[in-house]
């Protein structure tokens, strides 16, 4: 099969600090890859790599056999990548409904179209029935809620997921899981950075483990969580996958 993202010898470098080190890894289509690591290991410093935020300091990476190096977030978003982001940030004196419609206009440049899209990725979350309320009345679950649903409105490819389920509790996670694994049975690709690993890996196909900016392991998960390197760079003890 031939890999939707390819992620080759990608290096970011701030003055003398390496956050990334020729990291390559690959995204195969309509699978979930947890990537997982230690807190200043590089993750989300990836996620900007690949969506534009940030510029790579050697290598690259490629969506359908095209670089991503130097394009825009929003040529990236064109493109059908999209990202969310740690620290929730919705349009707060817009609607539920009207943030969503800001991500939808990026497929159609009619408003009467982004509210349809709006509407069914709302209802797909779980939020249709907030879609007049503010969004910065949200409790945190509910703005995370709007994040993923601003975010499936752009119809992307492939989508990376920055701790979405961070700072929520066991039944919050427990539906963005389920929501996880829905989107992967429509076929969805996604990349999904999270610390909560029981919740990584029921939803992960493969695990790929930074540490200092390199990759340590990368591979089944119930074969990854067993590495020396891991547990020792990262999980401090063995883990139970499945």
């Amino acid at each position: 099969m031939t890999a939707l993202l390819e992620i080759v010898a990608l290096s970011k470098h701030f003055g003398g600090v390496k956050a990334l080190s020729d990291v390559s890894f690959s995204v195969e289509p309509g699978t979930v890859l947890g990537l997982v690591g230690p807190n200043g290991s590089g993750k989300t410093t990836m996620f900007s790599c690949l969506t534009g935020y940030l510029k790579p300091t050697h290598g690259e990476a490629r969506f359908e056999g095209r670089s991503l190096s130097g394009l825009s977030p929003e040529r990236v978003c064109k493109l059908g990548v999209v990202r969310t982001w740690q620290k929730v940030r919705p349009l707060a004196k817009l609607s539920v409904l009207d943030n969503v419609v800001v991500g939808a206009l990026c497929r159609t440049g009619s408003v009467k179209k982004a509210r349809e899209i709006a509407h069914e990725q709302l209802k797909l979350v779980r939020l249709d029935a907030r879609a007049s309320v503010l969004a910065g009345a949200l409790p945190i679950g509910e703005r995370k809620k709007l994040e993923v649903a601003r975010v499936l409105a752009t119809q992307p490819r492939l989508v990376l997921f920055d701790e979405v389920m961070g700072g929520l509790n066991t039944s919050e996670k427990e539906e963005l899981s389920e929501l996880i694994v829905e989107l992967r049975r429509k076929g969805l690709t996604q990349i999904v950075i999270e610390h909560d690993m029981k919740a990584i890996l029921r939803v992960s196909d493969r695990l790929v483990v930074l540490g200092s900016g390199v990759k340590l392991a990368d591979g089944a998960p119930a074969e990854v969580v067993r590495e020396p390197a891991v547990i020792s760079a990262y999980l401090g003890e063995p883990i139970a996958a499945g």
